[in-house]
Formats: C-alpha cells, sequence, structure tokens
C-alpha cells in the first residue's frame, strides 16, 4: 500500500469535518443495480465512514473494513451500532466462508494493491452478487479559481490530483475502474456500468483549505511546505468557492 493511502490518520478529525459526504442517488444507484434487497455488505478502505453511514441507514448490516487505525477510530464515533469495524486492508482480508451480497469502495479503491485485485475483490462477493465502486475529483466550479490554486501551489506541487491508475484518459467515457472490470476482471465480473451523479457545492475559502489539508498530495509534504502552499492558495479564493463534487459510479456482477 503506497505512503499516500495512509496518511490521512494524522488529519482524521478535519477529514471527518471538511470532507464531502455521499448523496442518497448513490445508495439508490447500488439498490436499483442489485435488483433487491442487500443484507449484508462489505467496505473497502471505510475511512470516517462516511459512506458506511449511507449503507448502514438503509438496513445494510455493514462490515467497514479500513487499514488506518486513527481513521477507524473516527470511523466508530459516527456509525450505527451495528457496523462492523474491521482494521485491515483489502490485501489482509481472507474471505472464509463468508461472502457478502454487496462488496464496496468509495474513494478507496485506488489505494489497493493492483496485483491480484480483482481476485481477491471477487472472492469476497456471493455468486451474482454485486461489486460496486464510487469517488471522484473535487474541484472549484470556476476555471479562473482552478487555475489561480494551480498557480499558488505550483512552487510546491504540480498536481494535487490522482491520476488514473490504469491511464485512462479523463475524457473517455468509460472511466477506471470500470476499464479494468471490463478488462482484467472480466473473468470474474460481468455487467459493468457506469454512472454520473453530478453535485455542487458551496465551501467558505477556509473549508475549502481544510478540504485540501486532508488531500494525500498535501499531507506528504513537509509540514512548513504544506502550510507555505495553504497560505498561498487562501490569499486567492473567494469567500465562496462552488465546488464540483460529481461522483463517479461503477458497479458490476460477480460470475
Amino acid at each position: 500500500m503506497p505512503d499516500r493511502a495512509l496518511s490521512f490518520g494524522e488529519r482524521a478529525e478535519a477529514y471527518e469535518r471538511f470532507r464531502p459526504g455521499y448523496p442518497a442517488e448513490l445508495f439508490d444507484l447500488v439498490r436499483e443495480y442489485a435488483g433487491g434487497p442487500v443484507p449484508s455488505a462489505l467496505e473497502i478502505g471505510a475511512g470516517t465512514g462516511k459512506a458506511t453511514r449511507l449503507f448502514a441507514g438503509h438496513g445494510i448490516a455493514v462490515t467497514a473494513t479500513e487499514p488506518d487505525g486513527a481513521m477507524l477510530a473516527e470511523l466508530r464515533k459516527h456509525v450505527p451500532a451495528g457496523v462492523r469495524p474491521v482494521r485491515a486492508s483489502l490485501e489482509e482480508l481472507r474471505p472464509g466462508r463468508r461472502r457478502y451480497g454487496l462488496v464496496y469502495a468509495v474513494a478507496a479503491l485506488h489505494w489497493t494493491d493492483p496485483d491480484g485485485r480483482w481476485a481477491r475483490v471477487a472472492s469476497l462477493v456471493e455468486s451474482a452478487g454485486v461489486f460496486a465502486s464510487a469517488g471522484g475529483q473535487v474541484r472549484p466550479v470556476d476555471p479562473a479559481v482552478t487555475e489561480a490554486v494551480r498557480a499558488a501551489r505550483a512552487p510546491f506541487l504540480e498536481s494535487d490530483e490522482i491520476p488514473s491508475p490504469d491511464g485512462t484518459p479523463p475524457e473517455d467515457a468509460l472511466q477506471w475502474p470500470g476499464t479494468e472490470l471490463q478488462r482484467s476482471a472480466s473473468a470474474w465480473f460481468t455487467d459493468v456500468r457506469q454512472a454520473v451523479i453530478d453535485r455542487r457545492l458551496t465551501m467558505s475559502a477556509d473549508d475549502y483549505i481544510g478540504y485540501l489539508s486532508t488531500v494525500s498530495a498535501y499531507l506528504v509534504l513537509p509540514a512548513v511546505e504544506r502550510e507555505q502552499v495553504f497560505r498561498r492558495v487562501v490569499r486567492i479564493l473567494p469567500a465562496r468557492v462552488e465546488i464540483a463534487a460529481d461522483v463517479v459510479v461503477h458497479l458490476a456482477r460477480r460470475r
């Protein structure tokens, strides 16, 4: 697991405070695709439980796995009593006899080891069960603000985004992990679908800096440089920042 994947724990409380949650449409898409009730689910990389609450709130018994102890401790503060937290990465999970009708990962799948990723995921999903992945970039709507932020961070950081793990260009119709599900994982999964939930949010300038403080690209910078970047960025932000936070959803069914 890359260092960036384990950089969030020091900012677990900020992650919970400043990261957007997930809309009800995400659950609706998964439920419609499943075609019926899903009594139990396994979540990969649950973080502080933002997606966990969405699924558990609809009566699903969620086993929420997360490799970072501080993130898991924050999750325990916010999820319903029926959620089962487990400290583990995908690579550490051993399915045994237990498989789930739904296995999902929200803003987490790109941190898993690509070597054997789909065999591991498939081993956790019951026959004809559902795998779901969701995620997306959070960025200012106004191109001028985006450019100003880019220029402000440029002396320290070229980009704060995570490139597609398989190199799929952002303009392609089918995005990762849909590309891998159709190609590398086709022996285990079928009926791959992609949907986009359009979402616009508004943050104060301070809250947007709070959000950036939870982004791995900044977390791995030396502390002095990180604070310099944030001071430069906050100076060029408007008081209120309109944010595009679309959620890209991929669904597939276990063969």
